[in-house]
């Protein structure tokens, strides 16, 4: 599992829309050294040309681009909305939890996706994670220890 360090944590954050959030996910990526600045837009690009895909459950949405330069290590990121924004997913919407995900390959990727599926099985996961008020409390979520 990929760790969750302090700056991959955002939490009640105000966004204007869809952007706004995919930007906050890349700013915490890129605030814990998994990326460089070039990585939140280019999970921006990744929803303008294919779409509201990314929000993978109710509430949720797991931004993320494909592995390039702008990627220094692999990364998670967890932001909470203060306000639900609109993606355009027709069942989906509003999201108050993007993800943010950076890898180095496409098997990492996948990895990536699978142990999130296993997080993402208990229902209460996305509740869990927009009503956290510590980065320690996000981390629970995903079965991390806390910070020291």
């Amino acid at each position: 599992m990929l760790d969750l360090p302090d700056p991959a944590v955002l939490l009640k954050q105000q966004a204007a829309d869809w952007r706004a959030a995919v930007l906050l996910a890349g700013a915490a990526l890129e605030a814990s050294g998994a990326v460089t600045a070039e990585y939140g837009p280019r999970m921006v690009a990744m929803v303008e040309e294919f779409g509201a895909y990314i929000v993978i459950a109710p509430g949720l949405a797991l931004a993320h681009a494909r592995p390039g330069d702008d990627v220094l290590r692999a990364g998670m990121a967890v932001v909470t909305l203060d306000e639900p924004v609109v993606f355009g997913h027709p069942y989906n919407d509003p999201v108050s939890v993007v993800l943010g995900l950076a890898v180095l390959t496409a098997d990492e990727h996948v990895t990536g996706i699978a142990e999130l599926a296993n997080v993402f099985n208990e229902t209460a996961a996305i509740a869990r994670l927009a009503a956290a008020t510590s980065a320690d409390e996000v981390r629970a979520v995903f079965g991390l220890s806390a910070q020291a």
